[in-house]
């Protein structure tokens, strides 16, 4: 059969590549290196003057020390708290992020550098879908607009925010490129990562299932679509066996204080800031992150971005909204959904380039000074 005569559907648009895309992607993640690495060096300047361990603040502080503490001695560890009735055990941690800082040799150290490596792969995957979808110069400017974010502070912590934001970036990279396998199996490792993981095998599914909807049968599709979400559910059933209980994992969440309220918790405490109740500052900054997402939300669908960053931010939305638990800790889950930025990208992109890098400067102090209150004073759980 002739070729030419052969039905083939379009590749998805993009902007044309460029000789300088490697280059701009070596600036993105200067940039991103640059912004972080100030950010990083306020905590340790500040965990100094007040005599403490800049390493343990950056690698050991808060749900870090449940990461390394599987690490060093595997699962099994559970605090009980007889005053509130709680019972918190490490089965509420995935097991992809101890288990490298287990191969790195431990401790907080090894935890950093698990983290700072995935900050540095992310960065470079958040570059390539802003430069794939808007133009190396967007991609460059949504990296910086990324390090400069509130929460950003945990790219910089030994958390597993880094290490899913580099497999959701390059997941939803294939995703765009429509190399099927690649995002199934990256999709799967993110969903041994972190609760949140299951967003980015959403995101393959939903693209699979439209592929299929309208007529392919390649296998690779079909593979990627019933694989994806293989990685969370292995976790979430190895739970339940282990306690022998088929929802254990779920039971150890809610035991944690978290689960899904169709959010009903968040309203309750969006209402009570917005009727000028006694509230703290990272609630106060919470409910404002929340705002801005819900609304970076609406523009990127306005946008028409791809379906699998719709997908991908949609899933991650719901999750953090619809949950129940550490209030002050949402604005840390919404860190891997980048592509809310898209839009503000590609509209700093179009202005004078010192307006750019007033806003990236504006944005940047506020994250370091935001970053150095959250590690050092603030009082509440990342």
């Amino acid at each position: 059969m002739d070729v030419t005569t052969r039905q083939t559907r379009p590749a998805p648009a993009r902007a044309p590549r460029r000789p300088e895309t490697a280059w701009s992607a070596g600036l993105a993640l200067a940039v991103f290196a640059a912004l972080r690495g100030a950010g990083a060096l306020v905590i340790t300047l500040g965990a100094w003057w007040e005599g403490r361990n800049p390493v343990k603040v950056l690698g050991g502080s808060w749900d870090s020390y449940w990461y390394l503490s599987i690490a060093t001695n595997g699962y099994g560890r559970t605090q009980m708290w007889p005053a509130s009735d709680s019972i918190q055990s490490d089965y509420a941690f995935f097991p992809l992020y101890p288990v490298l800082v287990h191969l790195t040799g431990g401790g907080p150290v090894a935890a950093l550098a698990v983290a700072w490596t995935a900050s540095a792969v992310a960065a470079v995957g958040v570059y390539r879908i802003g430069e794939r979808l808007l133009g190396a110069r967007a991609g460059v400017l949504l990296v910086a607009l990324w390090a400069s974010l509130p929460h950003a502070v945990v790219l910089s912590l030994g958390y597993t925010e880094p290490l899913l934001c580099a497999l959701a970036a390059w997941a939803l990279y294939a995703l765009l490129r429509e190399r099927w396998l690649w995002a199934a199996s990256l999709a799967v490792l993110a969903g041994l990562t972190r609760p949140t993981g299951i967003a980015v095998a959403a995101a393959v599914s939903v693209v699979a299932l439209r592929e299929v909807l309208r007529g392919s049968r390649a296998p690779a599709v079909w593979a990627a679509g019933l694989l994806a979400p293989a990685g969370w559910a292995a976790y979430v059933v190895s739970v339940g066996v282990r306690r022998h209980e088929l929802l254990g994992y779920f039971t150890v969440q809610r035991q944690w204080g978290s689960h899904f309220d169709f959010g009903a918790g968040t309203a309750k405490v969006v209402s009570k800031v917005l009727t000028g109740g006694d509230v703290t500052i990272p609630v106060a900054m919470t409910v404002a992150t929340l705002a801005a997402a819900v609304l970076f939300a609406v523009f990127l669908l306005l946008e028409r971005a791809p379906l699998a960053l719709l997908a991908y931010t949609a899933m991650l939305l719901v999750i953090t909204i619809g949950g129940a638990g550490f209030f002050e800790s949402k604005p840390r889950f919404l860190l891997p959904a980048f592509p809310l930025l898209l839009p503000l990208a590609a509209a700093m992109a179009k202005a004078r380039p010192r307006t750019a890098v007033a806003v990236t400067a504006g944005l940047a102090g506020l994250s370091c000074g935001y970053g150095a209150y959250l590690t050092l004073l603030a009082k509440v759980p990342l």
